[in-house]
């Protein structure tokens, strides 16, 4: 049978150690997860909630009998910290190091493997010991493009979040290498939040956050203040910013499922109105938020009626060819084609679709394509001058992208000569090599003979 004082370490038994030097790092100070720290980090700097930490990491029994290490398996182990992917107690442990640190967590079954255990390894209702090092961490990064990355400083309350047309109420700080340009309570409506002149990036943040929640919000240009920058607050163009964010409260719009298909289509009015807008001031990002709510209410509607039908119909090719423009804007080709084959899939002869999809085509070098999309728009529409002018630039295009390809191939080819060339040179020498020496070691063997044949006088 085994005791807790099976386990020693640094010549004495655990728990002893952890009683003499260890720290209750428990948020209700229950014990629950005691921490020896073996070596100290290299910072103060510590994990905030939600962040990608990764750790190596041994997990014993208190009779010293191994269960668990990441060295073992070479490997790193990396999650994000206090989301609950992990054991309780290696969510509260992480939070409580610094870069670099390597400690002793000694942990009590409920905030382990509780009175289950995990069969074949840890009995029912054990206490484990973990020695970690962390490694590294960073923040969350909420977009594809990794413009938008999150720290939260205080974690918020509850399991809703905001959504596009939620009124909140935030208090904002926002800071642009050090410097604090930004400090005011306000409200305002996701997805608009550029009319009180708040950044994209706070905006598409709000959906991630819950009441009460306070988070630090690294912003690149693209979801800050862009390449025109901001001249009230002193902020240049293309510049990376820094806004601490508390969400104080927040009131939820409906859903789409919440509404019937009139007060869809009330709405839409208002919303694809305000993506207009933002079309006519440049603010592409946030038109594109307003049309993908207009898509999102009604992209699964029929409408009951042939007068509804026509008004679904004109939203959606409208926020599609709008949407598509934008995407066009921002240099997002492959939306800007996604959206045209909607329209297309409803209106087989867009000449708006069928233009913007072969401008997207001709910026991707898809020269055969745009050209079949600008003569579509010529069957459509003959007297459509851009098209044809998009044609011959197309031609142009294709004859250059020929030329270029000839161009290199022809290099290729010469190269492909030339070291040919050489290589046959190589060989004629070593076969030029080969004969002489066999010509040399024949006149050898001769004069040898010759030798023999005709012995010196004496």
């Amino acid at each position: 049978m085994t005791t807790d004082q099976d386990l020693t370490m640094d010549g004495q038994p655990a728990t002893a150690l952890f009683a003499a030097n260890g720290t209750d790092v428990t948020p209700n100070k229950d014990k629950g997860v005691i921490k020896v720290v073996k070596r100290q980090g290299l910072d103060g700097e510590r994990p905030m909630i939600g962040d990608r930490v990764t750790i190596h990491y041994t997990g014993k029994l208190l009779s010293g009998k191994k269960f668990d290490c990441s060295r073992d398996r070479k490997e790193a182990f990396t999650f994000n910290v206090g989301k609950g992917q992990v054991l309780k107690a290696w969510d509260i442990g992480v939070l409580s190091m610094q870069r670099g640190e390597v400690c002793l967590l000694l942990c009590k079954p409920e905030y382990a493997y509780g009175s289950a255990g995990n069969p074949d390894k840890i009995p029912p209702c054990s206490s484990v010991v973990f020695e970690m090092e962390l490694l590294k961490f960073e923040g969350e990064i909420l977009t594809d493009d990794s413009g938008i990355t999150r720290r939260i400083k205080v974690k918020g309350e509850g399991y809703t979040n905001p959504n596009d047309g939620s009124s909140v109420e935030v208090h904002l700080e926002g800071k642009c290498g050090g410097r604090l340009f930004d400090c005011r309570d306000v409200s305002f409506i996701v997805g608009e939040a550029e009319d009180k002149g708040v950044p994209l990036g706070v905006d598409r943040a709000m959906d991630k956050m819950q009441k009460g929640e306070c988070c630090v919000l690294y912003l690149k240009p693209k979801y800050g203040f862009g390449s025109e920058g901001k001249p009230e607050f002193k902020i240049g163009p293309d510049k990376d910013i820094v806004y601490e964010v508390t969400l104080k409260g927040f009131q939820r719009a409906k859903e789409s499922w919440e509404m019937d298909l009139p007060e869809k289509l009330d709405l839409a009015a208002g919303v694809k109105h305000k993506g207009n807008q933002y079309v006519e001031a440049g603010r592409y990002n946030q038109a594109i938020i307003q049309y993908q709510r207009v898509v999102s209410w009604l992209e699964m509607e029929c409408g009951t009626g042939m007068e509804q039908h026509k008004r679904i119909k004109s939203y959606m090719l409208t926020s599609h060819l709008n949407l598509a423009l934008c995407f066009l804007r921002t240099k997002e080709f492959s939306q800007v084609v996604d959206n045209c084959n909607k329209v297309i899939e409803l209106d087989e002869n867009n000449e708006k679709a069928l233009y913007r999809r072969g401008e997207a085509r001709l910026l991707r070098n898809e020269f055969t394509m745009a050209m079949e999309d600008f003569q579509q728009v010529l069957q459509v529409n003959p007297s459509n001058r851009a098209a044809h002018a998009q044609i011959s630039i197309c031609q142009s295009k294709m004859k250059a992208h020929y030329e270029q390809d000839k161009k290199i191939y022809a290099n290729m080819f010469q190269k492909f000569a030339e070291r040919d060339a050489k290589q046959v040179g190589k060989t004629k020498r070593r076969r030029d090599e080969t004969a002489r020496s066999g010509m040399n070691g024949e006149v050898s063997i001769k004069r040898q003979r010759r030798s023999k044949d005709c012995p010196s006088q004496k």
